[in-house]
């Protein structure tokens, strides 16, 4: 299965996959789960990760065509050989998080970009789990880890629309996008998690 954990910076992606993976592998009986993210979690995918959160890229497409070039690298050595293999996949950030920042943030077209994403045969994750938690409160907890990385720095009305592009595709109602209320302590999220989980997939052994 191939779950995906969506949201804003700050909304808590993060410990949450390292928990529901801990989980997984228990329930599992130690079976392989395999912990991703995007981007740049592949064999020479460092670079790529340092140029879009760190560079300065000045036309308005590069972001999007570097985003798609590290999923379909990601995809190709990392996501797919795993699913070939019956293991599980958890990937932090995913095809969503690419509409919520490019089409809602950048303003770009969202047909372009989902034929795009046609066009690279990304496979469709069987959960996304979006957490969702205030704009406010996400920038509280990146900077208190920290500074900002360049989308974190972004103005405050470009990350609002981002939040808005993930609420929107929630609501567009798919069955395997389900909301996930962040605004808890990390152990309710966590319980909340494996619930969405249980509910999708029923006995996970």
């Amino acid at each position: 299965m191939f779950i995906v954990l969506e949201g804003i910076d700050g909304a808590g992606k993060s410990t949450q996959a390292a928990r529901l993976v801990s989980w997984l592998k228990e329930a599992r009986g130690g079976r392989p789960v395999l912990w991703t993210r995007e981007p740049g979690d592949w064999a020479g995918g460092k670079d790529l990760r340092h140029i879009l959160l760190e560079g300065d890229l000045r036309h308005p497409h590069s972001e999007l065509f570097l985003f798609l070039a590290d999923r379909c690298e990601h995809v190709a050595s990392r996501i797919a050989p795993a699913l070939q293999r019956r293991e599980w996949v958890i990937c932090e950030r995913y095809c969503d998080s690419t509409l919520a920042y490019q089409c809602w943030g950048r303003e770009i077209s969202r047909r372009v970009v989902e034929e795009l994403f046609s066009w690279c045969h990304f496979p469709r994750p069987d959960l996304s789990l979006w957490i969702d938690i205030p704009l406010d409160r996400a920038m509280e907890r990146i900077r208190a880890r920290g500074g900002l990385d360049r989308i974190e720095g972004e103005a405050k009305d470009f990350l609002e629309r981002v939040r808005q592009g993930f609420t929107d595709l929630y609501r567009e109602g798919p069955q395997w996008r389900r909301r996930i209320d962040g605004n808890g302590d990390a152990s309710a999220v966590e319980i909340a998690v494996r619930n969405e989980v249980q509910r999708t997939f029923g006995a996970l052994s």
